[in-house]
């Protein structure tokens, strides 16, 4: 048993050897990823294609958002039945209430 796990140790070894710009890649991945800036749908100005980009947003509940304006929170959508709870927290970092 020992034998075969010092095998696989050396074959992962050698596997990060002959390829360490991929493994220097998968490093910086998360850090790449953590700078991107999302930017936020505003539920009080979106098209209802912007709006259907959401993830849970179909045409219904576009049109019922739309229905609903304006919004003076972003909660409201939850508060106002406008959609789900579960709907609501899949998108809640993802969209935001202006106020013009």
């Amino acid at each position: 048993m020992r034998t075969c796990s010092s095998l696989l140790t050396a074959i992962l070894l050698a596997l990060a050897l002959l390829n360490p710009s991929q493994a220097a890649e998968k490093a910086a991945a998360p850090a790449a990823a953590s700078s991107v800036k999302v930017e936020l749908v505003d539920i009080n100005s979106a098209t209802e294609t912007q709006l259907k980009a959401l993830p849970g947003i179909g045409d219904a509940y576009a049109a019922k958002i739309i229905a609903g304006r304006p919004y003076a929170k972003k909660d409201q959508l939850k508060a106002k039945n406008i959609i789900p709870a579960a709907t609501y927290d899949k998108i809640q970092a993802q969209i935001i209430a202006r106020q013009k």
